[in-house]
């Protein structure tokens, strides 16, 4: 079933792209060819390759006192 929704689609978008003037037809090859080779050399980035990425001296304890040192309270309460 898929492949008839497929090849509707692509029907229609030719039915779109028909009228339009050899110049720009080739630059939407061009274009969609790009597309196609662009996103075979991304790479997939796991969610584990991202775990340990902040490297620093500091024990979490010390990382935790020093975020909670740089709070800032500013909030302001009107009188009624």
């Amino acid at each position: 079933m898929s492949t008839l929704k497929e090849v509707s689609l692509a029907d229609y978008y030719y039915g779109l792209l028909s009228n339009l003037n050899a110049d720009i037809k080739l630059d939407l090859i061009a274009k969609l060819s790009q597309s196609l080779k662009k996103s075979e050399k991304e790479p997939v980035v796991s969610l584990e390759s991202l775990f340990g990425a902040w490297k620093t001296e500091e024990s979490a304890e010390e990382l935790i006192a020093e975020i909670r040192a740089s709070r800032v309270n500013n909030r302001k309460i009107e009188p009624l």
